[in-house]
């Protein structure tokens, strides 16, 4: 009778051990692994998007002046005559022209001469009339005589140096016609293109609502798919008031920095105008952001490694992060992965 009294007791021990087994399997197979990111302050930016061709500032198409005879200069740099792609500096002659007819017709020798004799005359005069030796329109011709005489000495220079082909600016050679040297080019000829593009600039068209946005002297950032470790530094330097009535856009200019020539003449870049930044600020991946019937929230690790719900309030943002100004606090043990089957006080594990 004894044992009798015994069996029900250990059914209801077996029953309970084998129920709090279950809620223990049951907890651990309902924890969802996570990955967690701890919350730190740091900088944020807002952009305004744009696209474009990149030109050089300072460009010229250089043609022959007169006919002569072809001579390619040496490059000093390079010890060889200059070349497709050659850095020129300003004042170099590139190319140089003979021609002894058209320089015979010029006669710089004579004219020369004759502008030092009209110089001395001048003088010689001068000394005279201080003198009471000659009448101030006799002093006021040989002026005019010198004056003359050196505008014909300026002109001549003038024309000689349409002999060569003369750098303007320090710049890049981008294009240089083959010429047989020697040979005779005529009047008008393409010569050489330089360009200077160490700094550059892009022409804009930016959307009707980004005008209350982009303002002039914003930094803008640049790259280029060809130098995607690169990123250069512009700024917003030209803006019009005005939106065309046909694509509802308004222009611009951004200038940018090149002074390692990373960026060439023509190239495709894309171009983030920095709108608004934060420093020291709660910024989170946008793609974690969930939403519901109060707005926007997010999952935190919380005690007994339960799921938090916080509700949060934004900020500034671009294409990847977000300012969180209200709802989240430095050290908050963020969720990044894992979030999306998770509710409030949903068990979870962390794997990082």
């Amino acid at each position: 009778m004894k044992n009798i009294r015994f069996i029900p007791l250990l059914i209801l021990v077996a029953v309970l051990a084998a129920c709090n087994n279950q809620s223990q399997s049951e907890s651990t197979e309902l924890a969802v692994p996570v990955s967690i990111e701890d919350i730190k302050l740091q900088d944020i930016q807002q952009f305004v998007n744009t696209t474009g061709t990149v030109n050089a500032t300072s460009e010229v198409v250089m043609n022959s002046e007169m006919a002569g005879d072809y001579f390619l200069q040496t490059n000093p740099a390079t010890g060889r005559t200059f070349k497709l792609g050659d850095r020129v500096q300003k004042g170099q002659t590139i190319i140089h022209f003979e021609n002894e007819e058209y320089e015979n017709n010029l006669a710089p020798d004579a004219v020369k001469l004759n502008l030092e004799i009209s110089e001395q005359e001048y003088e010689k005069q001068k000394s005279l009339y201080e003198k009471g030796g000659v009448t101030l329109r006799e002093l006021r011709n040989s002026e005019v005589s010198k004056t003359n005489a050196r505008y014909n000495f300026e002109n001549a220079r003038i024309q000689l140096d349409k002999m060569n082909i003369t750098a303007p600016f320090s710049g890049v050679i981008t294009e240089l016609p083959y010429y047989t040297e020697e040979t005779r080019v005529a009047s008008g000829s393409h010569m050489v293109t330089l360009m200077s593009y160490t700094q550059m600039y892009m022409n804009m068209n930016l959307p009707e609502k980004n005008i209350s946005e982009v303002k002039l002297g914003q930094d803008v950032l640049i790259t280029n798919y060809t130098l995607p470790e690169d990123t250069l530094k512009g700024k917003v330097t030209e803006l019009s008031p005005a939106i065309s009535t046909e694509t509802r856009t308004f222009p611009g200019k951004i200038e940018i920095n090149n002074p390692e020539l990373k960026l060439r003449p023509g190239m495709f870049v894309k171009c983030d105008i920095i709108t608004a930044r934060k420093d020291s600020a709660i910024v989170i991946p946008k793609d974690i952001i969930m939403t519901g019937g109060r707005g926007k929230y997010v999952f935190v690790v919380g005690r007994n490694s339960a799921a938090d719900d916080r509700w949060i309030t934004t900020g500034i943002e671009n294409q990847d992060y977000v300012e969180v100004v209200e709802g989240l606090q430095p050290n908050d043990r963020l969720i990044i992965k894992g979030f999306e089957t998770l509710r409030d006080d949903s068990k979870v594990k962390i794997i990082r």
